[in-house]
Protein backbone atom coordinates (compact mmCIF):
# COMPACT_ATOMS: atom_id res chain seq x y z
CA UNK A 1 0.00 0.00 0.00
CA UNK A 2 1.12 3.51 -1.25
CA UNK A 3 1.12 6.55 1.16
CA UNK A 4 -1.18 9.21 0.90
CA UNK A 5 1.05 12.43 -0.17
CA UNK A 6 -1.56 14.33 2.30
CA UNK A 7 -0.38 11.94 4.91
CA UNK A 8 2.95 12.38 4.42
CA UNK A 9 2.30 16.51 5.00
CA UNK A 10 -0.21 15.70 7.74
CA UNK A 11 2.70 13.83 9.46
CA UNK A 12 5.02 16.98 9.05
CA UNK A 13 2.12 19.30 10.58
CA UNK A 14 2.26 17.26 13.28
CA UNK A 15 5.51 17.26 13.68
CA UNK A 16 5.34 21.10 13.79
CA UNK A 17 3.08 21.24 16.11
CA UNK A 18 4.23 18.74 18.77
CA UNK A 19 5.87 22.22 19.96
CA UNK A 20 3.75 24.00 22.66
CA UNK A 21 5.23 27.47 21.70
CA UNK A 22 3.99 26.46 18.12
CA UNK A 23 0.93 25.88 19.27
CA UNK A 24 0.53 28.94 20.62
CA UNK A 25 1.29 30.78 18.71
CA UNK A 26 -1.63 29.52 16.59
CA UNK A 27 -4.03 29.99 18.89
CA UNK A 28 -3.19 33.08 19.44
CA UNK A 29 -3.41 34.20 15.19
CA UNK A 30 -6.68 32.47 15.19
CA UNK A 31 -7.84 34.12 18.05
CA UNK A 32 -6.84 37.63 17.05
CA UNK A 33 -8.24 36.77 13.86
CA UNK A 34 -6.11 39.59 11.68
CA UNK A 35 -2.71 39.54 10.79
CA UNK A 36 -0.15 39.88 13.62
CA UNK A 37 3.38 41.28 14.11
CA UNK A 38 6.22 39.02 15.36
CA UNK A 39 6.62 41.69 18.33
CA UNK A 40 2.68 41.40 18.85
CA UNK A 41 3.03 37.58 19.17
CA UNK A 42 6.42 37.77 20.41
CA UNK A 43 4.41 39.88 23.63
CA UNK A 44 1.75 37.54 24.17
CA UNK A 45 4.64 34.50 24.87
CA UNK A 46 7.28 36.61 26.24
CA UNK A 47 9.64 35.46 23.65
CA UNK A 48 12.06 37.65 21.45
CA UNK A 49 11.39 38.48 18.19
CA UNK A 50 14.06 36.52 16.39
CA UNK A 51 12.78 33.31 18.55
CA UNK A 52 8.94 34.17 16.82
CA UNK A 53 10.29 34.27 13.58
CA UNK A 54 12.21 31.37 13.88
CA UNK A 55 8.79 29.27 15.04
CA UNK A 56 6.83 30.99 12.24
CA UNK A 57 9.31 29.73 9.84
CA UNK A 58 8.39 26.00 10.67
CA UNK A 59 4.92 27.18 10.46
CA UNK A 60 5.08 27.87 7.32
CA UNK A 61 7.52 25.62 5.54
CA UNK A 62 4.62 23.16 5.93
CA UNK A 63 1.73 26.13 4.94
CA UNK A 64 -0.27 26.58 8.40
CA UNK A 65 0.52 29.97 7.79
CA UNK A 66 0.89 33.17 5.91
CA UNK A 67 3.51 35.77 5.85
CA UNK A 68 3.30 39.36 4.24
CA UNK A 69 6.43 41.65 4.71
CA UNK A 70 5.92 45.16 4.81
CA UNK A 71 9.15 47.01 4.87
CA UNK A 72 10.84 45.37 7.61
CA UNK A 73 7.48 44.36 9.31
CA UNK A 74 6.52 40.88 8.92
CA UNK A 75 2.73 40.28 9.45
CA UNK A 76 1.47 36.73 9.94
CA UNK A 77 -1.83 34.93 9.61
CA UNK A 78 -3.55 31.31 9.76
CA UNK A 79 -3.53 29.79 6.50
CA UNK A 80 -6.90 28.54 7.07
CA UNK A 81 -6.82 26.41 3.37
CA UNK A 82 -4.41 24.18 4.95
CA UNK A 83 -6.34 23.57 7.93
CA UNK A 84 -9.61 22.73 5.90
CA UNK A 85 -7.74 20.73 4.08
CA UNK A 86 -4.90 18.54 6.53
CA UNK A 87 -6.76 19.09 9.84
CA UNK A 88 -10.35 20.11 9.47
CA UNK A 89 -11.21 19.09 12.77
CA UNK A 90 -7.97 20.69 14.77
Amino acid sequence: MKIDKKDIQRAEIFKVLSDPNRLQMIRILYQAHRELTCGEVGEKLDLSKSTVSYHFKKLRKVGLTNTRKEAQIKYLSINMDAFTEFLPFF
